[in-house]
């Protein structure tokens, strides 16, 4: 089903070459939506994240992909005139999906290790919170949404509770889904719609940097309904059905996607 595709819709990625950004790629493409994917990877990871890319353009869509800094605004600046430029016409961009993860697991308190300072919680909550609104006011100055356009982002439920480790991550999780609420309210008038999925505990190279991270993942399989992970796939999935034309009465929401991991 090629869904998107007569429509020459795009999906901007930031934070696509793995883990859930890759996955929702790959679903898109699959139904037809145009893609663009902003990451930063060494060259050592190049043929690995090449080879990715090479499935997704295999669907037989655009592809657009940027190994950049993200949070360089001159790099932003660039991307975007990029595809002011490649777009046949205004308004192209359906589905902005924010998948970054860089920020700092360090603890509170320790005689081993370096703790949090202000300069941590500052790089963590522009990277991952701060940043889906520089990109959105970009975008949206550019006019390159579509009529009807849909802001995703990541959350997680270190957004209430609280890890070890966790607590830069956690306030920038906080943040984001603020950020997101005041994007469904303010955006709306111009038909951008914002949510925020809060995926259940997934096995991902993020997911694994966390200290402690196998514990974690013991305890979600205790609790989990379907005693599984949730998968990339999973969390694909729901991008996808949110960027459909059904959904778009859906906005300002934080949607747990995680097999009803968070109700036990």
């Amino acid at each position: 089903m090629n869904d998107f595709q007569d429509k020459n819709y795009w999906a901007l990625i930031l934070g696509g070459s793995s883990g859930l950004g890759l996955a929702t790629a790959k679903k898109l493409a699959k139904h037809g939506m145009n893609i663009c994917i902003i990451h930063r990877n060494s060259r050592a990871q190049e043929d690995e994240v090449n080879s990715e890319f090479e499935t997704i353009i295999a669907e037989g869509i655009q592809f657009k992909s940027y190994n950049v800094d993200a949070f360089k605004s001159e790099k932003r600046e660039q991307i975007i005139s990029e595809l002011k430029a490649l777009f046949t016409s205004e308004g192209n961009i359906r589905t902005l999906v924010h998948s970054v993860a860089k920020g700092n697991l360090k603890p509170m308190i320790s005689e081993e290790k370096p703790t949090l300072k202000n300069d941590d919680f500052n790089l963590t909550i522009n990277a991952m919170a701060i940043s889906l609104y520089d990109w959105t006011k970009a975008v949206f100055d550019a006019q390159l949404f579509a009529s009807d356009a849909r802001i995703i982002s990541f959350t997680s439920e270190g957004n209430t509770k609280a890890w070890k480790n966790y607590a830069a991550v956690s306030a920038a999780k906080v943040t984001l889904e603020a950020i997101t609420r005041n994007i469904a309210l303010e955006f709306a008038p111009f038909g951008i719609r914002a949510n925020c999925i809060q995926a259940g505990v997934t096995d991902t190279a993020s997911l694994r940097m966390i200290p402690g991270s196998e514990q974690i993942k013991e305890h979600s399989l205790i609790r989990n309904p379907f005693k599984r992970l949730t998968r990339p796939d999973d969390v694909a999935n729901a991008v996808y059905l949110l960027s459909k034309d059904e959904a778009s009465w859906i906005n300002g929401c934080v949607i747990p996607v995680d097999g009803g991991e968070h109700i036990s």
